[in-house]
């Protein structure tokens, strides 16, 4: 009797400890086998100064080498803050604003005219831990809208504020961040003269106040310029930021995806970041930024299986043209573009520099 007693615990110990042994093993062997779980970089950092037909044969040397030279400072910016420990917010502020305060982008200083001859800007701010966001649509004081964008998220109840709003909100906040100017700082030449040549088409061909031909080539390009970044800190955050002129000649308070949370920017700290620019109303009807995590968080998805499903499928099936930056929280990078090129440049932890303008 002993023994059988003996024997029929031995076997007892045996079945419920072996799919224990089994178990364990399988999860090892997932844990080691996804390499979509591994950390690429502690921190890293992705620009756009915006998107559409930009070519080699169209660049002069001079022209090209100042939009270089710019992306890079700009990315430089707010990779010194990651590097010395800074957060994502502070970083992707730092970078815009140098975006902001250059004629070569349609944001701040080189924002795009309106069909009235007035300069009005948007932007948008999010943070990918607490999904806290801000956004400005319509500004037409404010020297560098994204400041004013994060403002919105951490100094207001709101999400969106709007035109005169959105200018009144700015007199009213004690931050040096927000600089008060007068809209002729907005004015470049270069930004008029493509407001008169589209006024001048108009007043040929007729114009009935609705709307735009958007397949003239010229139009086409007339609403890209859009700048934006997303960027991941050491401590696992990561932020996005928008800012943009909109399009030029745009009527009735027209606004763009770029103020939109989840068509030009979105930040989740389970997911990624990021940024949006392009035809804004196809943006918006596709939800561009935010789906672009969801397929990461519902399917499953890479960042770069992600982003090539949205821009390349889901918005060119809609019609719609532009691009992304975007970052997931493992410090992966995608650039994703279906335009003839996209200013863009990114960096990672170990000070790799990629600057990109035309199609690859």
């Amino acid at each position: 009797m002993r023994i059988i007693a003996l024997f029929i615990c031995i076997i007892c110990l045996f079945t419920s400890c072996k799919p224990k042994e089994e178990n364990s093993s399988n999860q090892d062997l997932t844990i080691s086998t996804d390499n979509n779980n591994q950390q690429v970089s502690e921190y890293a950092i992705v620009i756009h100064g915006g998107a559409g037909t930009i070519k080699k044969e169209n660049m002069t040397p001079e022209l090209e080498k100042a939009y270089n030279d710019k992306l890079t400072e700009s990315i430089k910016a707010g990779h010194d803050v990651l590097a010395k420990g800074g957060s994502a917010m502070d970083a992707v502020e730092a970078s815009i604003r140098i975006m902001e305060d250059s004629p070569l982008f349609n944001a701040g200083k080189g924002a795009v005219f309106t069909h009235e001859g007035v300069n009005s800007l948007d932007a948008s701010f999010m943070d990918g831990k607490t999904l806290n966001a801000g956004a400005i649509a319509g500004v037409s004081t404010v020297k560098n809208p994204i400041s004013l964008a994060r403002l919105v998220m951490t100094d207001s109840e709101h999400v969106l504020l709007s035109g005169s709003g959105s200018d009144a909100f700015a007199k009213a906040q004690q931050n040096p961040n927000i600089e008060i100017v007068d809209n002729k700082y907005f004015y470049t030449e270069r930004r008029y003269q493509s407001l008169q040549r589209i006024l001048e088409k108009e007043a040929k061909e007729g114009d009935n106040g609705t709307a735009m031909n958007f397949q003239d080539p010229f139009i086409q390009d007339s609403k890209y310029g859009t700048v934006g970044c997303v960027a991941l800190d050491k401590n696992g955050n990561i932020a996005a930021g928008t800012s943009t002129g909109g399009m030029t000649n745009k009527k009735y308070g027209r606004i763009g995806d770029s103020p939109i949370i989840g068509s030009g920017t979105y930040a989740n700290n389970s997911t990624c970041g990021v940024s949006s620019t392009g035809h804004g109303e196809y943006f918006i009807r596709g939800q561009v930024a935010y789906d672009i995590s969801a397929l990461m968080e519902y399917k499953g998805l890479t960042l770069e299986e992600a982003t090539e499903e949205v821009i390349q499928k889901k918005l060119t099936a809609l019609g719609g043209t532009g691009g992304i930056v975007s970052l997931d929280k493992y410090g992966n990078v995608s650039m994703e573009f279906n335009t003839a090129g996209m200013y863009r440049a990114s960096m990672n932890d170990k000070g790799d520099l990629v600057i990109g303008m035309y199609e690859e």
